[in-house]
């Protein structure tokens, strides 16, 4: 088994248009690393210096993983990723 991820429209052009990828279990930067062995470029868009940018927000089974271990999160067979860019706008 392994575990999905789950790609935003932004970044499904570097994707080849997949919604949804399949990676190996690991922590979530094993994980964003391997995203980017296999799409390259992605995981600048998603982190830097190995930590995930502030403005992406990653859940793994619908939990953010700042109220888990962050980066170090363990992610397991069967898991599921989402992540989602921040989003901003309102009323000017």
């Amino acid at each position: 088994m392994a575990v999905r991820v789950k790609i935003p429209t932004p970044l499904q052009r570097l994707t080849g248009g997949k919604e949804e990828v399949e990676c190996k279990p690991g922590a979530i930067m094993d994980i964003i690393n391997e995203l980017d062995a296999n799409f390259p470029t992605i995981a600048e868009r998603i982190s830097e210096g190995g930590k995930v940018r502030r403005f992406v927000n990653i859940y793994v089974n619908g939990e953010d993983i700042r109220f888990l271990q962050m980066e170090q999160t363990l992610v397991n067979d069967g898991d599921e990723i989402s992540i989602v860019p921040a989003v901003a706008g309102g009323l000017v």
